[in-house]
């Protein structure tokens, strides 16, 4: 079994190494790593930051924020009750 990356099997990211090692240098490498580390954890706090607001400004306002975990919690029985008699015991 051959693990994938976004449709991308071993051999090509190792290419995709290699390529970058010749672009880059090996010494630039960890630089660039620790530049897109930074640059997802600040989207990431950004993210949170708008989630957190949008949050906030619904509980001021009486809106029910639960709304994604209700229907969740509906598609579960449906789903339950359409797949009960058809589930095989192993």
């Amino acid at each position: 079994m051959s693990t994938q990356f976004l449709f991308i099997g071993g051999p090509e990211i190792i290419v995709i190494g290699l390529i970058v090692v010749m672009l880059f240098g090996a010494d630039k490498i960890p630089e660039i790593a620790r530049g897109l580390g930074k640059g997802m954890r600040q989207l990431k706090d950004a993210t949170n930051d708008i989630k957190k607001e949008i949050n906030d400004t619904a509980d001021r306002q009486g809106i029910d924020t639960n709304i994604a975990k209700d229907v969740s919690d509906e598609i579960n029985k449906v789903k339950d009750e359409i797949t009960g008699p058809i589930k095989r015991k192993f």
